[in-house]
């Protein structure tokens, strides 16, 4: 346990990201025994021009201009933090020496309005959690020279377009210069210890209170009256980055008698692919965080067929911990990173075997692997995982 600390967090979504975010949930957390900052990232000069009108935009202009405040009290003992300054848009810069000025120039101007606010708090002898900005933090420790400072690591970010051209350059170089590097999967683990010696597993936590259906109140929707029984399910969005449009028409078409259940928003692969001819698959469209669970009651068995590629790898579906948590069979494409759930969790190597597990699934199914299912679920707390944080903040210290 870290307790009656300064902790300023700083990564890569803002707390008014519209989405979950692993970020916010570990800050809340922190801030239980804490004081926390946590920094939104500033708004740099091609968001402002590509999304000015927006709300979101709009915002940040009013605060840049002194018409708003910029430090904002969430809870106790947590602030939020929307920087003033505009940065540079750097990351499609293809010249090295360039692209290395003008980001010093925009952490120094980042870490000029932390401070600002850092003296309006009192903070003092602070520790910094880096939710993987590599290219802002990579200058933290020497503008703001924290007692500690953690990078984090929860997705292969240096090979998504955004941020390959410089990450694997950058990357390396601010895993090296932590105190500690945490990670949520064994994959980014390993990747950072061939930089830093102090790199730790901590795993992942999940809020499951919404997904407690021990009583069995909740109910499911009545969209699933029309829909043929069994059940094969995904809840999340549904993106061809992501998931793999092959299995899922092969598993369709292999199995005429099976429904399968795809609720979420598409992205133009899936809104324009052959499963949408198919009689046996149901597309329920985007629903609310707060009714995903009474559509994953609904499922005979929850999947999680994901593409594997250099992004996914090493990702920690959270899904898979709240299908858990319903006691659902799940199914999943076997990776690195998935092998933590082997124990409760059918991982499939090939289509093949995602047809021959979900027979297995079916047939196995009892309240005893409920049950273990569940159990397991609630193992992974936000609690836990912070106290994981804690834990190896301690050994690199």
């Amino acid at each position: 346990m870290i307790k009656d600390r300064d902790i300023v967090v700083v990564g890569i979504q803002a707390w008014d990201i519209e989405i979950g975010s692993n970020c916010k949930n570990i800050a809340r957390e922190f801030a239980k025994h804490n004081r926390v900052l946590y920094v939104n990232p500033p708004l740099d000069r091609a968001t402002l021009k590509r999304e000015r009108e927006s709300d979101r935009i709009q915002k940040r202009l009013r605060i840049k201009n002194g018409k708003e405040k910029a430090l904002v009290k969430i809870q106790e003992n947590l602030w939020n933090l929307y920087p003033k300054s505009m940065t540079e848009s750097i990351n499609w810069i293809p010249f090295h020496g360039l692209f290395k000025m003008l980001n010093r120039r925009n952490s120094r101007l980042f870490s000029e309005d932390i401070r600002v606010a850092m003296r309006e708090l009192g903070f003092k002898d602070i520790l910094i959690f880096n939710d993987s900005s590599m290219f802002l933090g990579l200058h933290l420790q020497e503008y703001l020279t924290p007692e500690s400072y953690t990078y984090y690591m929860r997705d292969y970010l240096i090979k998504v377009p955004y941020w390959q051209k410089h990450g694997e350059r950058i990357e390396p170089q601010i895993i090296k210069k932590a105190d500690t590097v945490v990670n949520n999967s064994t994959l980014y683990t390993e990747y950072g210890l061939e930089h830093n010696p102090h790199s730790y597993m901590v795993g992942q936590g999940c809020d499951v209170s919404l997904f407690n259906d021990t009583e069995n109140a909740i109910e499911i929707p009545k969209e699933f009256e029309r829909i043929p029984t069994p059940i094969l399910g995904y809840v999340g969005y549904l993106t061809s980055m992501r998931l793999d449009l092959d299995l899922l028409e092969y598993l369709a078409k292999s199995r005429k008698e099976w429904s399968m259940v795809l609720v979420g928003p598409e992205d133009e692969d899936f809104r324009n692919s052959k499963l949408h001819e198919l009689d046996n698959v149901f597309f329920l469209g985007r629903k609310d965080a707060s009714q995903l669970p009474a559509y994953v009651k609904g499922f005979d068995i929850a999947m999680n067929p994901q593409v594997v590629n250099d992004w996914t790898i090493g990702n920690y579906p959270r899904k898979i911990d709240e299908y858990l948590a319903m006691g659902k069979p799940t199914l999943a494409t076997r990776t690195k990173a998935m092998e933590m759930f082997r124990e409760h969790v059918y991982l499939a190597n090939t289509k093949e075997d995602y047809l021959e597990l979900a027979q297995r699934a079916l047939e196995e199914n009892s309240k005893e692997r409920i049950q273990a299912r569940i159990n397991f679920a609630k193992s992974h707390t936000w609690e836990n995982n912070v106290k994981a944080i804690y834990e190896a903040i301690k050994k690199s210290a």
